[in-house]
């Protein structure tokens, strides 16, 4: 006998607003349970230290989890001077103090270095796995393992403010994927000859998805509450807070067909069709979104992702 999924089928997006103190999967748990849905995902963990954008993924949305991971990100970071943690933030145990006499201009030159490509090494307190395990759990018990360096584009990073009095700076970063924003605030303590380390972030953005769409637990909480004592399914006011699913892919070249040709992209068979683009495209039958494909060896369309709710 098939064994049941707990909780409703639901399908779309929701930028959740992180709060600090609690990992990304706690709040991912308090999003799926609030939404009772049988499926979810996020797109790019978050320290618990760390505030803002979490898009969590529902259902068939899932599938394009990939897109938001790899896409760049902008984060409002806040930094305190002369000090250095363990972790690079203020979750650390300091292990090193020094004066901090910087003249702004100084300061500025050190940020501007930044911008641009470089290669990155990843803290040993991400989520990255090495043989399976998260660094974080290895650096836990002081074991130092082998990390290779990363690619990272800062399209722009700004000094928002720096408070000499309390040796605090701020900046904003906007960065590609994979980019340790704590790194690059610890290295830039070294290059100011001070130390440095996290004491904020932010994420305000999540590739093209804007700030004000965020909405906080709490005021899922209040829809499941309002819908509650008003006697109505709470999908009528949570649901109406998803986003497409398809959201997640407005950098795709598009390719129309027809519903019949649908049907047939979504049970994998290949469809003829001309002038179908180079990598993955977003798929439309009949103005309706059904997946993401790509061209065969001949020419022609075939399904990378189709929806299940299309078939």
């Amino acid at each position: 006998m098939a064994r049941r999924s707990k909780g409703r089928p639901v399908d779309g997006i929701v930028l959740l607003h992180k709060p600090q103190g609690i990992s990304s999967n706690k709040a991912l748990q308090q999003a799926k349970g609030i939404y009772f849905a049988q499926k979810a995902g996020h797109t790019g963990a978050l320290d618990p230290l760390a505030t803002g954008m979490l898009p969590i993924c529902f259902g068939e949305a899932t599938k394009f989890t990939q897109f938001l991971l790899d896409t760049d990100k902008t984060y409002v970071v806040r930094a305190k001077l002369g000090e250095r943690t363990t972790t690079s933030d203020s979750d650390g145990d300091v292990v090193e103090t020094r004066p901090v006499n910087i003249e702004r201009d100084t300061l500025q030159s050190a940020v501007n270095s930044f911008l641009g490509e470089s290669d990155q090494y990843p803290s040993m307190y991400s989520a990255l796995k090495y043989q399976g395990q998260p660094l974080y759990k290895y650096a836990r018990e002081g074991i130092e393992v082998p990390r290779k360096c990363r690619k990272i584009n800062v399209y722009s990073l700004t000094l928002d403010e720096y408070d000499a009095e309390n040796e605090e700076i701020q900046m904003t970063a906007h960065v590609s994927k994979g980019t340790y924003i704590r790194t690059i605030v610890d290295d830039l303590g070294e290059k100011l000859g001070c130390g440095a380390h996290v004491i904020m972030l932010h994420r305000s953005k999540v590739g093209h998805y804007p700030s004000e769409k965020m909405v906080t637990i709490e005021q899922l909480e209040e829809k499941l509450q309002l819908a509650k004592s008003e006697g109505v399914e709470p999908s009528t006011y949570l649901d109406a807070l998803l986003l497409p699913m398809d959201t997640a892919l407005v950098d795709l070249p598009v390719v129309e067909i027809s519903q019949e040709q649908g049907k047939a992209f979504s049970h994998g068979q290949v469809v003829v069709c001309d002038q179908v683009p180079d990598g993955i495209i977003k798929v439309v039958a009949d103005g309706q979104f059904i997946g993401i494909g790509e061209r065969n060896a001949d020419g022609h369309l075939k399904a990378k992702r189709a929806l299940a709710t299309n078939q």
